[in-house]
């Protein structure tokens, strides 16, 4: 009975998966077929919430006590009806996961609640400790590759990542979520202010700065790309996919100096020359 509660809590989480769009694959046919339902699952964790900190019109409040009560059922998985839950107590049994990182990624969820600006390039660091580097360390967990060297690899990878993507959603996380990721002392040094992004102005100053944010995330994303060739197999390919994907949107983003606010898009020939540079990748 517990089998099929659990295997039906899984194909609830492939579901969540499948109807997602994200901009890096996730839980791909690249990956080992092992691999790719305790990925669905973590992801389904961490999909529901961000919709709890992100969707709808609910009061800060709120939504911070929802995620409390989230948090709380993950310290009582094994007691929970939720077939997030219930999957997420399988696979972290099955892969012995770290309790603790999923936590790490529910105070990053709660800073989107609450946290607007950020003052400085560590506060922004902070930030990418919790959001997005649980999810590349669960990922190194899974493979059973857990060195310092490579969980080093894998945060420099996914707060990279995690900037990049900030980057090329400026528009969108300031006009839709009142939310600035470019750290509020460097603005200031490059004489940026909150009215380039309210009235969207691309000039010189801001050209200037998103250049030097940009090719600071990918001399970070670089830094770590040897994850890509530790990891074994297919699981190995697919960071190497991610991680071309990356710096394929930095040199998109580097090269639309014009408009620093338009959002680039992955085209046949980008997903071709990824796969090439995946391949060859040592």
């Amino acid at each position: 009975m517990q089998d099929n509660k659990q295997e039906n809590a899984i194909q609830y989480c492939e579901h969540m998966v499948r109807s997602h769009y994200e901009n890096f694959p996730v839980a791909s046919w690249f990956l080992p077929a092992h691999l790719r339902r305790p990925i669905a699952v973590i992801y389904a964790f961490a999909r529901t919430a961000d919709d709890i900190a992100d969707e709808g019109n609910a009061p800060a409040e709120q939504r911070l006590a929802e995620l409390d009560a989230y948090g709380q059922q993950l310290e009582n998985m094994q007691k929970s009806e939720d077939p997030v839950f219930i999957a997420l107590q399988a696979i972290s049994q099955q892969h012995d996961l770290p309790v603790q990182l999923f936590h790490d990624l529910l105070t990053a969820f709660k800073m989107d609640v609450t946290k607007k600006r950020y003052t400085h390039f560590d506060e922004l660091l902070f930030y990418c400790q919790h959001s997005a580097n649980p999810i590349g360390r669960l990922l190194v967990h899974l493979n059973r590759k857990v060195s310092a060297e490579s969980l080093k690899y894998s945060d420099n990878i996914c707060t990279a990542l995690q900037l990049i993507n900030f980057y090329q959603d400026l528009e969108q996380d300031y006009h839709e979520n009142d939310r600035i990721y470019i750290p509020q002392d460097e603005m200031l040094s490059y004489g940026i202010s909150e009215q380039h992004f309210k009235k969207l102005e691309s000039d010189n100053a801001m050209q200037n700065l998103m250049q030097f944010q940009i090719t600071r995330a990918r001399e970070m994303l670089l830094s770590g790309k040897r994850l890509g060739t530790i990891l074994p197999g297919r699981m190995g390919f697919e960071l190497r996919m991610v991680v071309a994907g990356g710096l394929t949107v930095c040199k998109k983003l580097l090269n639309s100096k014009s408009n620093v606010f338009a959002r680039p898009r992955l085209n046949k020939l980008d997903w071709l020359n990824m796969l090439f540079q995946a391949t060859i990748a040592k």
